[in-house]
């Protein structure tokens, strides 16, 4: 046994009575079987592989503990700006792993759509809650979910009914502020009935600089005919210890579009699981990161195909510049009966510097035969004859390069099916490319940091 899972074992005899829902067999079930796969796998496939960032990042996070109450209340406005601005979001502020509210743990719209805490919807709608909840484990869990489903404390729950358009976007931010190093996670569950439609945004901020491990998992659950946009963003200080896993199960004719972007981080592992487990369902996942100094960014992506007649599309792009380093591994899995299937993925990376590493696995495992499916990756520098042509034009090599950066990462932007969101995004990564962007600009308390 590793001596961080020997640490969380411990941590976990400790807390486990003050964390929420405990009263609940079936929570605690959960929970110990979560700890008990957590024990089985003991971290080994993470150390396999990527060995360094165990020893360096993980191993080191022992004596990090979980925040067992919620901090009091105050209006988010007072010590947070979103970086996003001019969205018509419906706004869910998590602080320390805990929901931010006024007395409203959860609302039920007149639609009868559901939004707010994961506990208090269990309180309330036990019946609704508790089979997603306890739904069985992924297929792909590893360690570190299985930790998330022994130490999680809250999460974001939203419910959209059969035959629903849920007009204006959920927004969830995710923030840490706090002078303690934090150990945290959270457990969201999304539910879109059939023929409904939704628009969600995820967001991870950094308000103080301290040491956090932060792991987060959220569950999706997509029924017949239905339609989930999945934005997320990340924005955090480099003493951040960030992995996000979405588990995304797809039943016939629904659809899964994401889109997910990276400008500020220190160790992030984003991890995005899709299950197509009726015919005609498709999904579509798009992701960018812009990482330097020695940031690092880990993107693990696997789609199983587990019946006929399904699509699935990826496209990734990043710049890596310093000493930042880059992973992506996609894995589209095309089972013996899963005929007709339409799968593309491709990784592309532009190094800035010699010291910048990538490493690009874009990967397909197919045991049908008639399907059409592809997969490319490409890692390199700024392309010389652009330059050439925009120096020639009267563009200082500066300029150019800026201009080559921009419209390498705007094409992911350009995805982006909100035009206010796609014009904010765009805004966010210019400024990424000029380095004006840091994780302090969204901060209203201007603390002194880093000397």
């Amino acid at each position: 046994m590793t001596p961080f899972t020997q640490y969380i074992q411990e941590l976990y005899e400790e807390v486990k009575g003050q964390l929420p829902g405990n009263e609940i067999p079936e929570i605690a079930d959960l929970r110990q079987n979560g700890l008990q796969s957590l024990l089985e796998k003991d971290f080994s496939i993470f150390k396999k592989e990527n060995k360094q960032i165990f020893e360096e990042r993980v191993a080191n996070t022992c004596g990090l503990k979980p925040q067992l109450t919620p901090p009091p209340y105050r209006p988010v406005e007072e010590y947070f700006h979103c970086k996003v601005k001019d969205i018509d979001t419906k706004m869910c502020i998590f602080l320390n792993g805990w929901y931010v509210h006024n007395g409203m743990p959860l609302v039920v719209e007149e639609n009868g759509t559901i939004i707010g805490s994961l506990f208090e919807a269990l309180k309330q709608y036990p019946k609704l809650v508790l089979p997603y909840l306890l739904a069985e484990a992924s297929k792909k869990e590893d360690s570190l979910s299985a930790l998330n489903r022994a130490l999680f404390n809250d999460g974001l729950f939203i419910y959209v009914p059969d035959n629903v358009a849920v007009e204006k976007p959920i927004q969830l931010i995710s923030l840490t502020d706090s002078d303690q190093d934090l150990l945290l996670h959270n457990r969201n569950l999304i539910v879109v009935g059939k023929n409904a439609r939704l628009s969600f945004m995820q967001c991870d901020d950094s308000i103080q600089y301290k040491r956090s491990f932060i792991n987060n998992v959220t569950k999706i659950f997509l029924a017949e005919d239905s339609s989930l946009s999945y934005y997320k963003m990340e924005n955090k200080n480099p003493e951040s210890l960030l992995f996000n896993e979405v588990d995304v199960e797809q039943k016939g004719h629904s659809q899964f579009y994401s889109n997910a972007m990276t400008f500020n981080t220190g160790y992030l592992r984003n991890k995005i699981n899709v299950f197509l487990t009726e015919p005609f369902a498709s999904t579509k996942m798009y992701g960018l990161y812009l990482v330097d100094k020695k940031q690092h960014v880990d993107n693990q992506i696997f789609i199983d195909h587990e019946v006929p007649d399904c699509d699935s599309y990826q496209l990734y792009k990043g710049i890596v510049d310093d000493e930042a380093v880059a992973h992506f591994l996609g894995h589209v899995l095309v089972r013996q009966d899963a005929q007709h299937t339409v799968a593309s993925q491709t990784n592309r990376n532009m190094t800035l510097t010699d010291e910048a590493r990538v490493t690009s696995k874009p990967f397909l495992e197919i045991y049908a035969d008639d399907v059409k499916c592809n997969h490319g990756t490409t890692v390199g520098q700024l392309d010389e004859e652009a330059m050439y042509y925009l120096r020639t034009r009267g563009i200082c090599e500066v300029n150019a390069r800026r201009l080559l950066m921009l419209a390498f990462a705007n094409e992911i932007a350009d995805f982006i099916e909100i035009d206010s969101l796609k014009a904010r995004y765009k805004e966010m990564i210019r400024k990424r490319l000029n380095g004006e962007l840091t994780i302090c600009d969204q901060c209203v308390l201007h603390c002194p940091h880093l000397g």
